[in-house]
């Protein structure tokens, strides 16, 4: 334990376009560096993504460490975990962040029980003990009823995954510069179990991407029901916004689990978020509640959505959502 140094963070690069979530993680681990006196490594892994090395320098990376390999093309677990794992053993690093996507939730317990440490799920929030260096990552827990602090005292690397959109991109530097370290994992044809032969999209999940969202549209118990749901898509389609939503309305099976923003959902920061009919639970407003605005719309103004509002519309969203809508349009025409 006492070699081990250095924060990394996992790169992740899918069908050539670099994941948010790990810029994002690139500002918060910078912090984490300086803590720590320590550097801040990127870690890519894939095939034709030299290019991302300096993207991740310019965003906070002391040095970057690339395995550019056409074994990586696709992302699959024997992959890049033994890829991952490898550079682990030859740089021991002390803190290790992931991203808390589809590949990311895959890929962290794989790792962390390959080098006989610890993982913290699912994070939404990350310090440096002073006292004992040691991180303190903090996650829900009991379906989202307290927030837990959870410490790696015993191993290392200390790995968690991070939920998208829970810290803010840093400002690119562009004149920033830093190390990168080409490196290559031998990889063998049977080690890679899995081959990808087709993406598909689910039944209305085409597009949905709510953690890299610049504006979001989202709908709560207010909006009634699922037919409803298609006045707040007249307005995302106006605006260039996604779709989101509470739990209880993804519960009504108004729309698919994919859009639910919460703490058992997506945590989103865009830079606008018009929550419709949405009263504003705890759970809710965990998962959205770094937007740069908000923008409320609802008819109880007790409601404790107004709370964390910039801007609070008291009244029927039903006359109000449309006649917005259509103020949009119009200017959009003019």
């Amino acid at each position: 334990m006492r070699e081990s140094k250095n924060v990394w963070v996992l790169i992740e690069i899918v069908r050539g376009k670099l994941k948010n979530v790990s810029l994002e993680l690139l500002g918060q681990g910078r912090k984490m560096a300086d803590a720590l006196g320590e550097k801040l490594v990127a870690v890519i892994p894939g095939s034709g993504i030299r290019e991302f090395a300096q993207v991740a320098i310019s965003c906070g990376a002391d040095q970057v460490l690339v395995v550019d390999q056409p074994e990586l093309k696709d992302y699959s677990t024997d992959g890049y975990a033994k890829v991952v794992c490898t550079l682990i053993e030859k740089y021991r690093p002390s803190v290790m962040l992931i991203g808390a996507t589809n590949n990311g939730r895959d890929l962290g317990p794989r790792i962390s029980c390959r080098m006989k440490t610890g993982l913290t799920a699912d994070c939404t929030e990350l310090e440096v003990d002073e006292e004992t260096r040691l991180v303190k990552w903090t996650r829900p827990a009991f379906g989202g009823n307290l927030m837990a602090t959870i410490l790696c005292p015993d191993t290392k690397p200390q790995i968690g995954t991070v939920r998208p959109g829970v810290f803010k991109r840093p400002a690119a530097d562009p004149d920033r510069e830093g190390e990168i370290l080409s490196e290559h994992v031998d990889l063998k044809e049977d080690e890679i179990r899995t081959r990808i032969l087709e993406v598909l999209a689910g039944e209305g999940d085409q597009g949905v991407n709510l953690e890299e969202a610049e504006i979001i549209v989202a709908g709560g118990r207010g909006v009634g029901g699922k037919e409803n749901f298609r006045i707040l898509r007249e307005l995302a389609d106006v605006l260039g916004a996604q779709i989101g939503a509470s739990r209880a309305a993804v519960d009504s099976e108004w729309i698919p689990a994919l859009h639910q923003v919460g703490q058992t959902g997506k945590t989103v920061g865009p830079r606008i978020y018009i929550a419709c009919g949405i009263s504003g639970a705890i759970q809710h407003l965990a998962g959205m509640s770094s937007s740069d605005v908000i923008i409320a719309v609802n008819q109880d103004p007790e409601a404790p959505i107004f709370q964390v509002a910039d801007y609070g519309i008291v009244g029927d969203l039903f006359e109000i959502i449309p006649e917005l809508t259509k103020r949009l349009r119009e200017k959009k025409a003019g």
